[in-house]
């Protein structure tokens, strides 16, 4: 079951360094719009992943990039934001997702099975679920 403390799986400032990373790569590119596929109704605990954390790094963007001084800003897309998982699985769906070449696993065995007992493996599995098809991953173990 999902919880509401933050899980052990988070990783520390990770949407920092994967959008500081893209802000460099953006500036370099001339671009000013960056995509993040996080998503707030499913995040589990996850507090770099709420619309309020998404909005104050496109403020800290538009404050740290010579593009966006200089009169260009820059925006950060999260077009998941408000999906539950649930419904980013449908929409995979439309769009021909092979799902069974990926994963939403934490805590993956040493061959790299899905562990199905992570918070990501728990939502990924229910919203298979609530689409009423079966994932197509192999998972290590299921809770029931």
């Amino acid at each position: 079951e999902i919880g509401d403390e933050i899980p052990n799986t988070y990783v520390p400032a990770r949407n920092t360094i994967f959008l500081s990373f893209a802000l460099a790569w953006a500036e370099v590119l001339q671009a000013h719009d960056i995509f993040i596929g996080v998503n707030a109704l499913d995040y589990s605990g996850y507090p770099d992943c709420r619309p309020d954390y998404i909005e104050a790094f496109g403020r800290v963007a538009n404050l740290a990039t010579r593009a966006a001084v200089q009169g260009r800003g820059m925006t950060i897309h999260a077009p998941l934001i408000d999906m539950t998982k649930a419904e980013i699985i449908k929409r995979g769906l439309e769009l021909g997702v092979d799902y069974s070449l990926t994963t939403s696993c934490y805590d993956p065995a040493p061959d790299g099975m899905a562990c199905g007992q992570c918070d990501a493996c728990l939502l990924r599995l229910k919203g298979f679920e609530q689409n009423g098809i079966e994932d197509p991953i192999t998972y290590h173990s299921v809770q029931e």
